[in-house]
């Protein structure tokens, strides 16, 4: 079993050491027998890990490996544990037998298989096996899993030995039995061979079982023949007869390619040698007598008769334009609750496979698809989601269930993590091997069509992150063309690779890394543009590591990398121009993460069309504001969040606090943050998670497009190093491993967060869902501002102003923030006096000295215009989510929220106190002079909105 796992920016966590395994005693145990396994971990990637070691195990059974495996990848309470032995030796006792330990009743054990791992699952050992019996048997020639290509009429010999003494040996070809011998050794000549031919040699003795593959195949050679015009790479389907489909392969320097699939019995005849097409050397192959609305699976068998050094000659492949891909390492572990109906994969058969079915209905898309209108990029919010992290099915179907989050949340995009055919099933999708296809681990392609109709209905756009700098070692045109030494079937690419470099031609290197110099590999990226644009209805990509999309570099030359490259330029802005040509209001973002001259060639690009164009560019901003919710204002300057510093024309910055790839800025305020002060310290969540507010009103209110990450409106304060097992570390940590790309759980549902007062997560989702709506609904958030903090970024400061607006409308608004952990007086220096409201509520506020000083407790910000908001009075209940705390309280009590007056009542209902110049969100209510008990406390805000809660007086 290839263990498949995450991948991060910077990576993808592989090793190529092989452990030291072996039996106790030395000899080989039978499979009624107890026995135990050593492992040494010195020469390992587990050689300086110092926690418990976990075996990830299973059984070659019947002849198929990975068989009775326990448990499942990483989880701790049902993989077993190894016993440490002394220095690096570790055991695993498999009693009371071995077929008992695996559960089994029956069958032939030959291997156990194996892989140890740390205790997040995140460092491990190659696949491991040991022999379980002392009747082994060897495939001499040809290898197994090999295929041999031969002349029509060429013969092939097989051999083969044992361990043990006499032996019954049966060959088949294509599943019929050709050859049966017994003895101790095997030796049989095929011979006059024409077709292509699948062999398994199964060998027994007793109840022990071997299975031993291999094939042929017949070269052809090379038919020519002109393919219809018209004609894309991949599936084409004949839209006036169901009966048909023609397949398109371009293979340059590949001799000839077979198709075999469930069509013809996985046994392709020269009816299913595709022909070349000579005038573009692509290879094609028109199938027929297909029955619309059934699956058919098939891969390529690709040939290159005189191959490069350490290249295969043959190569098994699903299609590189595949959209719907079947795995044999993934699919068991997909739940068929969120892909109901999961086509079999074909027994048989190694690696992926493509599905193609003739007759597929169209979904029937709602009208708010069809005509959608998507927000202006000015007035973006986009939420970024991780799929797999978002609820605990990991589907569409919990985004599905979930709308009114993101609906009342008033967010108008959705940005998910990619959602394309990657390697494994719980990752971040950044490890993609077949980009036009849907991974199925979140369900299937209707289901994911219903969520993003539903956005459409909802006024939400839908954008996916893209990951087209590299793809991994699954990818049908890395394997095409790959360096493959071992002959296992993976590798990398090689320097004959039409798409790939061999090398990385970038300091972030990460999987394979594509060619965008090579038509065809431009050819394939706007295929994959197309097919989610049209079959999908995204409105808009995120492109990743697009510093990578250069040829000028190399790997490890950072200076270089980072620099100004104008090859990098010119392709991303043809990726650009093909987006738009399709779309012309799709949203184009990259994450660049570079120099301003360069990201101004993007942003500025095509914004004085109608409709306006340029590309957004990811604005992160995470130190400044982790500074500031820790209370500090050192590298707290936050003026990059807005794209005038950037020198952008138009705002086509996608600025952010916080990202998948950075840790929560709750957790850092939390573990790290300022103790001093007249407050509590920043070391409980009912300290910090409030600060998220000010956090809220500090970006989202610059104008241009912003970006949340899920659930920073609810204050989650999980780190994002959080490993599986509950603990925490950091990147840079080496035991147990960097834990960010570990499966996070859900505590924002299963502890109904959105009712939450204490910590005051509630009122986090309200400020923020009504900085939102200041943000898309009044023009002047369209405008220009000033980031101009008062003498210290802990005293943050932003003007937002229009002057073209009419003054009788919300023109200009002032947003301040005391970021420190004590009070403080924060001159706002309003343009003007006059009556001026806070936008949060509406309520009025009297301006006579523009630069008198307003008091704003620890972490708290105020948002004023010089006009009321135009929000409906319904979103004007302030008083909704208040909270009130200490409770009980021996003295006084303070209201976190805004209130204008308070009210409080014996519970019997006897007006004994009311507060009305409450000054500011730390008032205390004072009631020292109240008897113990119980007493009601009523809220009011400017609009005469109530809420009424109770107080404990001990």
């Amino acid at each position: 079993m290839k263990k498949v796992f995450l991948c991060i920016l910077v990576g993808l966590i592989t090793n190529s050491i092989f452990a030291q395994v072996s039996w106790q005693g030395g000899s080989n145990p039978d499979q009624t027998a107890s026995a135990t396994i050593l492992f040494d971990k010195s020469t390992t990637p587990l050689s300086s890990y110092s926690g418990t070691i976990y075996a990830h195990t299973g059984v070659t059974l019947n002849g198929t490996p990975w068989q009775n495996v326990i448990g499942s990848w990483g989880n701790n309470t049902t993989q077993p544990a190894l016993t440490l032995v002394s220095g690096s030796i570790y055991k695993l006792d498999l009693t009371p037998t071995i077929m008992a330990f695996y559960g089994l009743g029956s069958g032939s054990v030959t291997k156990i298989n194996m892989v140890f791992r740390n205790a997040v699952g995140n460092a491990q050992t190659a696949d491991l096996t040991l022999d379980v019996g002392a009747f082994q048997a060897a495939l001499l020639t040809p290898n197994e899993g090999s295929n041999t290509i031969i002349n029509s009429g060429q013969n092939l010999t097989i051999t083969a030995s044992n361990t043990n003494g006499t032996a019954n040996y049966n060959l088949l070809a294509n599943g019929v039995s050709i050859n049966t011998f017994s003895g101790t050794s095997y030796s049989y000549t095929d011979t006059n061979i024409t077709v292509n031919k699948t062999y398994e040699l199964q060998i027994t003795q007793g109840s022990t079982f071997f299975s031993k593959s291999f094939g042929v195949i017949v070269n052809a050679g090379t038919v020519n023949q002109a393919m219809a015009g018209g004609l894309e790479d991949g599936i084409n389907y004949n839209t006036s007869d169901n009966t048909k489909a023609t397949l398109v392969l371009d293979a340059p320097g590949k001799d000839f390619v077979y198709v075999a699939g469930s069509f013809n019995n996985w046994q392709p005849g020269t009816d299913y040698l595709m022909r070349k097409d000579p005038s573009t050397g692509k290879f094609w192959l028109e199938l027929t007598g297909l029955t619309a609305g059934q699956n058919y699976t098939y891969q390529y068998w690709v040939v290159d008769a005189t191959p490069t050094a350490n290249s295969p000659a043959v190569v098994k492949t699903a299609d590189p334009y595949s959209t719907l891909v079947l795995s044999p390492f993934d699919d068991p572990y997909i739940s068929p609750a969120s892909y109901p109906n999961l086509p079999a994969y074909p027994s048989g058969q190694q690696r992926e496979v493509t599905v193609l079915k003739t007759g597929q209905v169209p979904y029937n898309w709602s009208t708010a698809t069809t005509n959608f209108v998507k927000p202006k990029k000015e007035d973006l919010i986009v939420y970024e989601v991780l799929i797999r992290d978002f609820d605990a099915d990991r589907n569409y179907q919990d985004l599905i269930d979930k709308i009114d989050y993101f609906k009342n949340l008033k967010v108008n995009a959705i940005q998910l993590m990619p959602v394309m055919e990657y390697e494994g099933n719980e990752s971040w999708g950044y490890n993609t091997s077949f980009h036009m296809a849907l991974d199925k681990f979140y369900g299937t392609a209707d289901k994911f069509k219903e969520f993003i109709d539903l956005c459409h209905q909802n006024g939400i756009a839908v954008i996916l992150d893209v990951a087209l700098n590299h793809a991994f070692g699954r990818n049908p045109m890395v394997r095409m063309w790959m360096k493959d030494p071992d002959g296992d079937g993976w590798g990398d690419p090689a320097a004959d690779n039409p798409y790939f470099n061999e090398f990385a031609r970038h300091s972030y290197g990460v999987g394979a890394d594509f060619n965008h110099s090579q038509a065809r590999t431009k050819y394939f990226t706007k295929r994959v543009v197309k097919q989610w644009i049209q079959e999908f209805k995204i409105d808009g990509f995120r492109w990743d590591l697009t510093k990578g999309f250069t040829q000028a570099c190399s790997s490890g030359d950072d200076a270089c990398t980072n620099s100004y490259q104008s090859d990098r330029v010119a392709v991303l802005k043809e990726y650009a121009d093909y987006s738009w040509s399709l779309d012309p209001t799709h949203y184009v973002i990259f994450e660049h993460l570079g120099a301003d001259n360069e990201e101004q060639q993007w942003a500025n690009y095509r914004i004085n069309e109608t409709p306006s164009k340029g590309v957004m560019m990811w604005g992160e901003l995470h130190e400044a504001y982790k500074q500031l919710i820790m209370g500090y204002s050192t590298n707290a300057d936050i003026t990059r969040m807005g794209h005038v510093s950037r020198g952008f024309t138009a705002k086509r910055l996608l600025g952010y606090p916080e990202s998948h790839d950075k840790d929560r800025l709750v957790y850092e305020a939390v573990t790290y943050g300022n103790g001093g002060g007249t407050a509590p310290p920043l070391n409980n969540l009912n300290n910090a998670v409030p600060r998220m507010s000010a956090i809220g009103a500090l970006s989202i209110l610059v104008p241009g497009p912003k970006m949340i990450w899920h659930f920073g409106a609810l204050g989650m304060n999980n780190s994002i190093y959080t490993c599986n097992n509950g603990t925490v570390n950091t990147e840079s940590d080496t035991t147990p491993g960097d834990c960010k790309l570990d499966t996070k759980p859900q505590p924002q549902w299963t502890n109904n967060w959105l009712t939450m007062t204490t910590p005051n997560r509630q009122q986090v989702y309200n400020d923020w869902k009504r900085l939102i709506q200041l943000k898309i609904t009044e023009p002047v958030f369209e405008g220009d501002y000033a980031i101009s903090p008062d003498g210290n970024n802990i005293r943050q400061r932003i003007y937002v102003y229009d002057n073209a607006l009419p003054a009788n409308t919300l023109k200009n608004v002032v947003v301040i923030a005391n970021m420190s952990v004590a009070s403080q007086n924060v001159n706002p220096s309003f343009p003007y006096t006059g009556t001026w409201y806070n936008l949060m509520d509406n309520t009025p506020f009297t301006v006579t000295n523009t630069t008198a000083t307003i008091t704003l407790a620890p972490g708290t910000f105020r948002v004023f215009g010089n006009q009321p908001a135009t929000l409906s009075n319904d979103e004007f209940n302030a008083v909704a989510n208040v909270s009130l705390y200490p409770n009980p309280t021996s003295g006084s009590f303070s209201i976190a929220g805004s209130v204008a007056k308070v009210e409080v009542y014996s519970i019997t209902g006897q007006l004994v106190k009311s507060f009305d110049n409450i000054t500011s969100e730390d008032y205390q209510f004072d009631i020292n002079d109240l008897n113990r008990g119980v007493y009601l406390v009523k809220a009011f805000d400017a609009n005469n909105n109530t809420k009424t809660m109770k107080v404990i007086k001990q």
